[in-house]
């Protein structure tokens, strides 16, 4: 009786190793998880933001360049595109558009003098200037919490649990126009 006792304890004991690790796993998985949709609410916030200020810039720049309509609505319905965008690509997207879509109206500021020398203009720029940068920093985050999660999710053995439990990778939020990737070039 004894003998039979020792090969069933030593199974109990692998049991109950095999199960903590498998608890581990999962866990940190949740972990890295949790950390994404954290890391996305900071990019929601910051967007919303974004989506605030572009109202009120769109508004001044009317009075100021009211023939200048083409341009308005781009901004307007790049915006509405993003407030309405349901996953990371299509909200990607929808960023690249309001950015070229900003491009143009900030362009407007160097065709219309008056505008440029507004000081609610120029205030709605710079709060927008440092929108952007903080929807910068919440990108890399973001996309530094998905390099993480998915590496784990696709490194042996928690890849085996991961897809036993349904996790699933997550995407980038990658910029699509490669212009926005290079150096802006300044000419003198």
């Amino acid at each position: 009786m004894a003998l039979l006792g020792i090969p069933l304890l030593a199974l109990l004991g692998l049991v109950v190793v095999v199960a903590a690790w498998a608890i581990g796993v999962y866990n940190r998985l949740v972990k890295l998880k949790v950390r994404c949709e954290d890391a996305w609410a900071s990019i929601d916030v910051q967007l919303k933001r974004r989506y605030d200020l572009i109202p009120n810039l769109v508004e001044t720049v009317k009075g100021y360049a009211s023939h200048e309509r083409e341009t308005l609505e781009a901004v307007i319905a790049a915006r509405q595109a993003g407030i309405s965008a349901d996953n990371v690509q299509d909200q990607a997207q929808a960023e690249n558009m309001i950015t070229g879509a900003l491009k143009s109206l900030f362009a407007l500021s160097e065709a219309y003098p008056d505008l440029k020398a507004n000081t609610n203009f120029g205030q709605l720029q710079e709060e927008l200037s440092s929108t952007e940068n903080k929807i910068s920093f919440a990108r890399q985050n973001y996309n530094g919490n998905v390099r993480g999660y998915n590496t784990r999710l696709e490194s042996f053995p928690d890849n085996v649990l991961g897809g036993m439990f349904g996790f699933m990778r997550r995407e980038f939020f990658e910029l699509d126009d490669v212009a926005q990737r290079e150096a802006p070039k300044v000419e003198f």
